[in-house]
């Protein structure tokens, strides 16, 4: 499960096949172990597999007031950010190609994502990681980075040819569906899962 404000992975399992049960206890433990979210401020957007239509899936996200979107029939590329994220972990220098069995498969996504989440300096985030966007430690960062900036500027202002230099902005909204009036600040929370 991917925050696509954050491109945090907050979640992941890997499964021999899509049981309605078995994602439906999978997004409730995400949700759990991520905290309290405001309510209506989370939307889940998923592919049209079966256990994602599923109303055992429906019903829980009913429950806990998240919204869900899916996306287009037969449309394979409708979700940027989980595809982004899948050619990320295809194209690790380690990435293996295949598998033997699942257990493998876990042994290998699991220090993957948590060296995805905590070192991997993301463009789209304004080179953070994943996990500092998530956790809202972003802005501390790009101030302590403005801060090395000015200070080699004020040093060598011969070596920047396009004046003071300044760090990349922090990400903004993030959407895959925009809502049709626009959010409050807060609600920045949009997750999409990829099944």
């Amino acid at each position: 499960m991917l925050d696509i404000f954050s491109r945090c992975c907050t979640g992941w399992m890997v499964v021999e096949g899509q049981e309605a049960q078995v994602v439906r206890d999978w997004i409730a433990g995400v949700v759990t172990a991520n905290g309290p979210i405001p309510e209506g401020t989370l939307t889940i957007h998923a592919d049209r597999g079966p256990a994602m239509r599923s109303k055992t899936v429906a019903e829980l996200l009913s429950d806990l007031r998240i919204g869900r979107t899916h996306g287009r029939p037969h449309v394979s590329n409708d979700d940027p950010y989980s595809e982004a994220g899948f050619k990320t972990l295809k194209y690790a220098p380690d990435f293996p190609g295949s598998f033997a069995n699942p257990q493998d498969a876990r042994a290998f996504v699991g220090p993957w994502l948590d060296h995805y989440n905590h070192e991997h300096r993301h463009s789209g985030i304004g080179y953070h990681t994943p996990a500092s966007v998530h956790l809202g430690t972003a802005a501390l960062v790009r101030e302590e980075r403005a801060l090395v900036l000015d200070a080699a500027y004020a040093a060598h202002p011969e070596r920047f040819v396009n004046g003071r230099p300044q760090p990349p902005r922090l990400p903004g909204p993030a959407w895959i569906n925009p809502p049709k009036e626009p959010p409050a600040q807060s609600d920045r929370h949009r997750v999409s899962h990829r099944a």
